[in-house]
C-alpha cells in the first residue's frame, strides 16, 4: 500500500492508496510531526499518528471498509460473540471504539471469495489479534429496519473518517452470528485500527452496545446454554483430567443457576464421553474423587 502525505498548517490528509482501494484520513498532527516534511518511518507496524494508535497492517482493511463495497458481499456482515470461561467466571469480549464511549461485538464484512466460516476467522483475529479458536454460527439477524446511518457516522467520525451520505455502510445489513467459548486467561486480545482497546465484561454487567449487539450477545448465550452438552468437548476448557464437580461447576457457571449433583452425575455419564481413569488422592482414599477425561478432545 502506497502512502501519500498532504500538509496544510497544523493538517495533515494522508492519503493510503493500493493499486484497488483508496482511502482518505484527516487528522490534526501533534507535535512529534510538525516539522514538514517528516520522516514517514515514523509511521511504523504499529505507532501513533496525530493522536491516533495506528497498526499499519490494518490500514488496507480501512481502505477496503470506505470503498465502493464490490469486493464485499452486499449488505452482509458478521458478529462474532466470544464467551471467556475461567475460574467459575463467564465473560464476553467487547471492542470499545477510539475517542467514544461505544462498545461492540467483534465484526466485519465477508469478501465475494472467501467462505463464510473463513471470514468470520479473519475478522476475529483482525478486530482482536485472537486466533485459531473454534467458531460456530448460531443465528441470522435480518430484522427489515436493521440499519444505523447515524451511529454509523458517529463512529466513523470519532476514528477521523469521513464518508458520504449514500455510502454503502449506511444500507440495511443482514447479520450472520457466530460464538465461540474460550479459557479467557488463555487469550490475549488486541484492538485494530477503529478501536482503542478489547476488554472482557462479566456476562451479567455488559454495557449497552452498538446497534442490536446486546440481542446478538443474549442470543448467543442461549444457543451455548443450549448446546453445551454436545460443543462441551470442543470448547477444551477444562484440564486434561478434572473431577465431575468441576465439570459440574462449569455448567452451573454458564447456565447461570445450580444443578442437582445426583442428576448431573447421571446425566454426564449417559452422554458417553467420559471416560473414567483414575482417584484423585488428597487424604483418605475413601474420599478420593474420581477423575475423568473426554473420550475425544477434538470432537465438536
Amino acid at each position: 500500500m502506497k502512502l501519500l502525505l498532504y500538509h496544510y498548517g497544523t493538517i495533515v490528509v494522508a492519503f493510503f492508496a493500493s493499486s484497488k482501494y483508496f482511502l482518505k484520513y484527516v487528522v490534526k498532527i501533534d507535535e512529534s510531526l510538525r516539522k514538514w516534511p517528516f520522516d514517514t518511518s515514523v509511521l511504523c507496524k504499529s505507532s501513533t499518528f496525530a493522536g491516533y494508535s495506528i497498526n499499519m497492517e490494518h490500514l488496507e482493511e480501512a481502505a477496503i471498509f470506505l470503498s465502493d463495497g464490490n469486493h464485499l458481499l452486499p449488505q452482509l456482515s458478521i458478529d462474532c460473540v466470544v464467551f471467556g470461561f475461567h475460574e467459575a467466571q463467564l465473560k464476553v469480549l467487547l471492542l470499545k471504539f477510539k475517542n467514544s464511549e461505544y462498545w461492540a461485538l467483534p465484526g466485519g464484512f465477508i469478501e465475494q471469495e472467501e467462505d463464510l466460516d473463513a471470514a468470520a476467522q479473519r475478522i476475529l483475529q483482525e478486530r482482536t489479534g485472537v486466533k485459531n479458536i473454534y467458531l460456530e454460527q448460531f443465528h441470522v439477524f435480518g430484522k427489515v429496519g436493521r440499519s444505523f446511518p447515524e451511529m454509523h457516522k458517529n463512529l466513523m467520525k470519532a476514528s477521523g473518517l469521513e464518508i458520504p451520505d449514500a455510502h454503502w455502510i449506511f444500507k440495511r445489513f443482514v447479520t450472520v452470528g457466530y460464538f465461540a467459548l474460550v479459557d479467557f486467561s488463555e487469550v490475549v486480545a488486541a484492538p485494530d485500527l477503529f478501536s482503542e482497546y478489547c476488554d472482557w465484561f462479566d456476562i451479567k454487567a455488559i454495557p449497552e452496545l452498538i446497534f442490536d449487539h446486546n440481542e446478538i450477545v443474549q442470543k448467543g448465550l442461549e444457543t451455548l446454554q443450549r448446546s453445551l452438552d454436545e460443543k462441551l468437548v470442543g470448547f477444551k476448557l477444562l484440564p486434561e483430567t478434572f473431577t465431575m464437580g468441576e465439570l459440574q461447576a462449569l455448567y452451573e457457571t454458564i447456565l447461570d443457576r445450580p444443578v442437582l449433583r445426583t442428576n448431573f452425575q447421571r446425566k454426564m455419564l449417559s452422554l458417553h464421553i467420559l471416560e473414567r481413569v483414575e482417584k484423585r488422592y488428597s487424604g483418605g482414599a475413601h474420599k478420593a474423587p474420581f477423575l475423568y477425561r473426554f473420550l475425544n478432545k477434538n470432537s465438536v
